[in-house]
């Protein structure tokens, strides 16, 4: 099969899918790799290594598109990278389509394969999402109390406060990968922890790991209201695989809080969890921060992009497996192999076939087992292979 990863042009993204390690096991397993120049400079890799692992490396971000099979990528294609799209070409990468309309008609109409790193799913675990939620729960922590210095616009509060003075009120929605990560920085820099979720039994679990240093409050309307007119900072990281994030935060509540508190929306690549934050990113309107009602919030959507190194490592670690497997067997192989990797087909063959996205954005959905459990014709790569005359 032909991998390619291009240079993202995301706002803020400096990350790349994955490392020369990776492309090195590839190029074994007898794939061809195409990287676009320059691709993962800002991530602290160089086209020489990529080229030493066995890459080839293309200048334009079009001939990587055109000549590759699969796309593995970091965040969703935008809008200028839909001419690229056409009948069987994968894209393996963050979607989050049930926030983006314009993206999954793009998909569904060219029957591109768009597999989501954010929909794999094992048991209860999300394995694809839970290392870049663990880099964006402590860059949460450590933007928020940034945007808190009077010079950002904040209140001008320290954290973990001084001898006489009290520490900051964090209040954490959701408990999740995500909320523990922001817990634990959180609780680290001294700071009073409040953590919300709708789930008693996680609660309990969170609150043995920290034990006496935080509060824990069922998630509610009135507990949040409550919680959210106190804090100094709201980390909120609420989830719900492959849906809209709920609004959990209303601009009444925003209006309780003292001027120059600071709310981070987590959830913002999945639509935000806040009435205010609510169908913002920072792409689209090129704001990372915006001030309402004289509270600071912090929307970027890709958190982890601010800190490319640490961040293509763990991303790397997490979705290589399963891009070996699609490119040694063909996505629908892969996916009767790995089972959980069903979970993140989104798309295929001009059909929504995850369920959550069909229901938010009014598709029917087709079942991805019909679609994986009887092959209609060779291989795709195979036949790709004899279109382009590309060896292997």
């Amino acid at each position: 099969m032909v991998i390619g990863i291009p240079k993202e042009i995301k706002d803020q993204e400096s990350r790349i899918s994955c490392t020369p390690a990776a492309v090195q096991q590839f190029v074994q397993d007898g794939h061809t790799v195409y990287v676009e120049t320059k691709a993962g400079v800002e991530a602290g890799i160089t086209d020489m290594e990529f080229e030493e692992a066995g890459a080839i490396i293309l200048d334009r971000a079009e001939d990587v598109w055109e000549m590759s099979d699969m796309i593995y990528k970091v965040k969703e294609p935008l809008p200028s990278e839909f001419k690229y799209f056409r009948e069987d070409l994968i894209i393996y990468t963050y979607l989050h389509l049930a926030a983006n309309p314009e993206l999954t008609r793009a998909l569904v109409d060219n029957k591109c394969v768009g597999i989501a790193f954010e929909t794999v799913q094992v048991g209860s675990i999300l394995p694809l999402l839970k290392p870049m939620s663990e880099v964006a729960g402590r860059m949460a922590i450590q933007e928020g109390a940034r945007l808190l210095k009077r010079t950002h616009g904040g209140k001008g509060v320290v954290l973990q406060g001084v001898p006489g003075v009290a520490p900051a009120h964090v209040v954490i929605l959701g408990a999740g990968t995500v909320g523990t990560a922001a817990t634990r920085i959180a609780v680290g820099m001294g700071a009073r922890v409040t953590v919300i979720d709708i789930n008693v039994d996680r609660l309990a679990e969170i609150g043995n790991i920290f034990l006496d240093k935080i509060e824990t409050l069922i998630s509610n309307s009135l507990n949040i209201a409550k919680v959210v007119k106190d804090a100094d900072m709201v980390v909120s990281s609420v989830l719900i695989p492959g849906r809209k994030a709920p609004q959990l935060i209303t601009e009444d509540m925003v209006k309780t809080m003292e001027p120059g508190s600071v709310i981070v929306d987590v959830a913002i690549d999945q639509g935000g969890s806040t009435e205010l934050t609510a169908g913002k990113t920072s792409d689209n309107n090129n704001e990372t921060v915006f001030i309402k009602h004289d509270i600071v919030h912090y929307l970027v959507a890709n958190i982890p992009g601010t800190v490319p190194r640490t961040a293509t490592q763990a991303l790397s670690n997490a979705t290589t497996k399963y891009a070996g497997a699609i490119a040694n067997l063909g996505w629908k192989a892969a996916c009767r192999k790995h089972p959980e990797l069903a979970s993140g087909i989104n798309t295929a063959e001009g059909y929504v076939t995850y369920k959550p996205v069909a229901e938010d954005l009014g598709y029917e959905l087709k079942n991805i087992h019909e679609l994986i459990s009887i092959s209609k014709r060779p291989l795709f790569f195979l036949q790709a292979r004899a279109r382009r005359n590309i060896s292997y």
